[in-house]
C-alpha cells in the first residue's frame, strides 16, 4: 500500500487522517455532551481537561490533513454528476471549516471564562474575563458540534447511496 493517492485510490496517509479523525470524533462528540451536563467539581474539571487535549488533538491532526490535502492530489472520481460533485467537495469543506470553528469557539470560550488553554505544546491564559462573550462561544461551540454531526450523517448518506444504489467504487477509496 503507498502512502501517497494515485489515481485510483487514497494512500496510507490519507486513509489514517481520515479513519483516526472519526474515530477520536466517535469517542469525542459524546464526551462533550456528557460533560456539558456535569455539575461543577474536580471530576468534571478532569473530564474538560481530557476533551480539551482530545479537541486539540483533533485539531492538529485536521491542520495536518489539509495540509496533506493540498500536496497530495485526490484520485479520480468516478462517474458523478455536477450536483454530486459540488455537495461533495461543500460537504468536505464544511468538515474543515466546522471542526476549526469548534476548535477556536472551545478556545475562546476557555480564555474568556479566565481559564488556561492547554495546546498540548504549550499552555495559554490571558488576564481577560468577558463571561457574556464566553457563554455566546460555548453555544457556538454546540451547535457547530451538532453540526458536525449533520454533516456526518450527510456524508454517511452518501457513501450508502454510492455503494448500495449506484454500485461505483466509492468507498474502496477510502477502505
Amino acid at each position: 500500500m503507498k502512502i501517497k493517492n494515485d489515481n485510483s485510490t487514497y494512500g496510507v496517509l490519507a486513509r489514517l487522517f481520515h479513519w483516526l479523525t472519526f474515530l477520536i470524533l466517535l469517542f469525542q462528540l459524546p464526551l462533550g455532551l456528557y460533560l456539558d451536563n456535569l455539575e461543577f467539581s474536580e471530576f468534571r474539571l478532569t473530564v474538560e481537561n481530557i476533551h480539551i487535549v482530545i479537541g486539540m488533538s483533533i485539531f492538529y491532526i485536521t491542520l495536518l490533513r489539509l495540509i496533506w490535502k493540498f500536496l497530495n492530489p485526490k484520485p479520480i472520481t468516478s462517474a458523478v454528476n455536477k450536483l454530486q460533485l459540488i455537495a461533495s467537495k461543500a460537504v468536505h469543506g464544511l468538515f474543515y471549516v466546522v471542526l476549526f470553528l469548534i476548535t477556536v469557539s472551545g478556545i475562546l470560550k476557555l480564555l474568556l471564562s479566565g481559564e488556561e488553554v492547554n495546546f498540548i505544546i504549550s499552555r495559554v491564559h490571558i488576564n481577560y474575563f468577558n463571561y457574556e462573550l464566553a457563554d455566546q462561544f460555548h453555544v457556538v461551540h454546540v451547535i457547530s458540534a451538532y453540526f458536525l454531526v449533520l454533516l456526518f450523517t450527510i456524508h454517511l448518506g452518501a457513501v450508502v447511496y454510492h455503494y448500495l444504489i449506484q454500485k461505483d467504487p466509492i468507498l474502496k477509496k477510502m477502505l
